[in-house]
C-alpha cells in the first residue's frame, strides 16, 4: 500500500509578493501559526516560474513587548540576512494597512526596525547605527583602517569601504558604477577570504554633491535593481571618506532611496517607495522541490 507523500507545512499559507524600488519581496506572515521555513523552501519558491524573489520576509509572533513583530529574512539562495531595507519598508507599509496606524516597530537580527509610514505612502525607516570594527562587519582579520580597504586581488578596483549595516558591506567608490562589470566583480568578491560571512558588494560614483549613483551585487541573491541596506552603507561610506554631507539621494537601477546618517544619535535615517504585486496562497506544487 502506497503512502501519500506529507504536505509540506507552508502549503496553504497565505503570500504577498511586493517590491521595493523593484527588489523583489516575499512575505510570509507565520504570526498565527509558525513553523520553519527551511533553506530549501525558499530556494523552491524562488524559482523563476514560481515566485522569484530576492527576499523573504518571514513575519513571527514577536519576542519583545511593544513589537509587532520578529522577522526573519531569507535570501533566494536560502541562506539568512539579518538586515533588508527594502523588505522592511514592505512589511511597514502591510502593517500600517492592518492595523491604520502609520508607525510599527519590528525585531529582527540586526535589532530593533522603527518604521514610519508618511501620508505620502513613502516608508521611513530607522535601520540603527552602522558598525566599523572589524569583527562586527566581519572581517576575517584585522585590515586597521576600514574606510579604506585594499582587497588582495582587487587591487585595479582601488580601496573598499567596509561597513555593516547589520550584514557586511564592501563599498567600492568608482569614476562611472555603470561601467563596472557588477556581475562579474560581485561574484568573485562576495565570498572572497576576507568576509567569512559573505559580503554585498557596491558600487558608487558621485552624480552631484548630494546623489550618488549605485549598483549592487547582493549576497545570496546576485545583481538586484535595490538594496536598502547597501544604499545606508554607501551613505554612510560617503561621509566617512570625506565625499558627501549626512543627507544623500542613492540612485539605483530601480529608483532613489533618501539616506540620512544622523549625527545626534548615529543611526541612518532610510526613505522609498514600496509596491504591492499580488497576493496569494503557498500550493505544495511550490514547495514540491523543498524536500
Amino acid at each position: 500500500m502506497k503512502t501519500r507523500p506529507a504536505v509540506n507545512p507552508l502549503a496553504h499559507r497565505p503570500f504577498v509578493k511586493m517590491n521595493g524600488l523593484g527588489n523583489e519581496i516575499l512575505v510570509l506572515d507565520l504570526r498565527a501559526d509558525p513553523v520553519e521555513v527551511p533553506a530549501a523552501a525558499a530556494r523552491a519558491l524562488a524559482r523563476p516560474a514560481v515566485l522569484p524573489f530576492d527576499q523573504a520576509m518571514v513575519l513571527y509572533p514577536p519576542r519583545r513587548e511593544g513589537t509587532a513583530a520578529f522577522v526573519r529574512i531569507l535570501n533566494s539562495d536560502g541562506s539568512a540576512s539579518a538586515a533588508c531595507g527594502n523588505g522592511t519598508r514592505c512589511i511597514a507599509a502591510l502593517e500600517a494597512a492592518r492595523t491604520g496606524a502609520p508607525h510599527a516597530l519590528f525585531e529582527s537580527e540586526a535589532g530593533l526596525l522603527d518604521c514610519h509610514v508618511r501620508a505620502d505612502g513613502q516608508v521611513e525607516v530607522d535601520m540603527g547605527a552602522p558598525r566599523f570594527d572589524w569583527r562586527d562587519i566581519p572581517l576575517s582579520r584585522d585590515v586597521g583602517d576600514t574606510t579604506q580597504v585594499i582587497i588582495p586581488g582587487f587591487e585595479a578596483l582601488g580601496p573598499a569601504c567596509l561597513v555593516s549595516m547589520g550584514n557586511p558591506h564592501a563599498v567600492f567608490f568608482v569614476p562611472d558604477a555603470n561601467a563596472v562589470d557588477v556581475e562579474k566583480l560581485g561574484a568573485a568578491l562576495e565570498p572572497h577570504p576576507l568576509f567569512p560571512e559573505r559580503a554585498n558588494i557596491s558600487f558608487a560614483s558621485l552624480t552631484a554633491p548630494d546623489r550618488i549613483l549605485l549598483n549592487v551585487w547582493e549576497r545570496g541573491a546576485g545583481r538586484t535593481r535595490a538594496c536598502g541596506t547597501a544604499a545606508c552603507a554607501t551613505g554612510v561610506a560617503a561621509v566617512r571618506t570625506g565625499r558627501t554631507g549626512r543627507a544623500v539621494s542613492v540612485t539605483l537601477p530601480g529608483g532613489d532611496l533618501e539616506i540620512a546618517w544622523r549625527e545626534t544619535d548615529g543611526h541612518v535615517m532610510m526613505t522609498g517607495p514600496v509596491e504591492h504585486e499580488f497576493s496569494g496562497t503557498l500550493s505544495p506544487a511550490m514547495l514540491e522541490e523543498a524536500a
